[in-house]
């Protein structure tokens, strides 16, 4: 049996050490990238093709969930794992919808870790059971999630969201998105519009609460 391909996406030093060791003690898992933020996980995806993401969903530049989608969108046969500490059906909702497989709480035993990755590769879905009961139990009041204000933007508004509420500026942005300052500002300002928000300072509020970035990444 060829080893299921990993590679795996987490800017905590100290939870990526953990996360590989258990994974290198599996017999049948290759770990063939690392990555520290959204952006280096979609470029090593696209140069390393795995079978299987594992990917934290705050993270610099662009969280998981975005990258998720990119990646999906470049390899259709990949599949990702999300491991996150948030625990709520939204990050949830969202995280299928950008095409995720699973979503695994990161205090979740090891075991499950291992029943994700299985049931996973075997093409079902998996999520924790510390979230399920949450989903389930929404579905039976006839709420499948509210619909977030992040839908209505554009993944590109989001990935520009996320930099300017970490302090980004424009220049870097263009400089990190390989486009030009001009369109930044048509991207903000664009975005601005859409959420009826007008200052950077309410734009951080903003993707604080969404849950696009943590409060200990805010830049401004």
């Amino acid at each position: 049996m060829n080893p299921i391909r990993i590679l795996l996406a987490d800017d905590h030093t100290l939870i990526l050490a953990g996360i590989r060791s258990l994974l290198e003690s599996f017999e049948d898992v290759t770990i063939v990238a690392v990555a520290s933020n959204g952006r280096d996980a979609v470029a090593l995806a696209k140069a390393k093709a795995p079978n299987l993401v594992l990917m934290d969903i705050s993270m610099k530049e662009l969280n998981g969930i975005e990258a998720t989608s990119q990646i999906k969108a470049a390899l259709p046969d990949t599949r990702v794992l999300i491991l996150s500490m948030h625990a709520t059906e939204d990050f949830v909702r969202r995280a299928l919808k950008a095409g995720a497989s699973g979503y695994l709480v990161k205090d979740s035993a090891p075991l499950e870790l291992r029943m994700a990755i299985d049931a996973i590769m075997r093409g079902e879905h998996y999520v924790s059971s510390r979230v399920s009961g949450h989903l389930v139990a929404g579905l039976a009041d006839g709420h499948k999630g509210t619909a977030s204000n992040l839908d209505g933007l554009t993944p590109r508004q989001r990935e520009i969201l996320q930099m300017v509420a970490e302090g980004k500026s424009t220049k870097e942005i263009a400089f990190s998105l390989e486009v030009s300052v001009k369109t930044v500002e048509t991207h903000r300002t664009a975005l601005m519009d859409r959420l009826g928000i007008h200052d950077v300072a309410g734009l951080v509020v903003f993707a604080i609460t969404s849950g696009l970035i943590d409060i200990g990444r805010a830049g401004a």
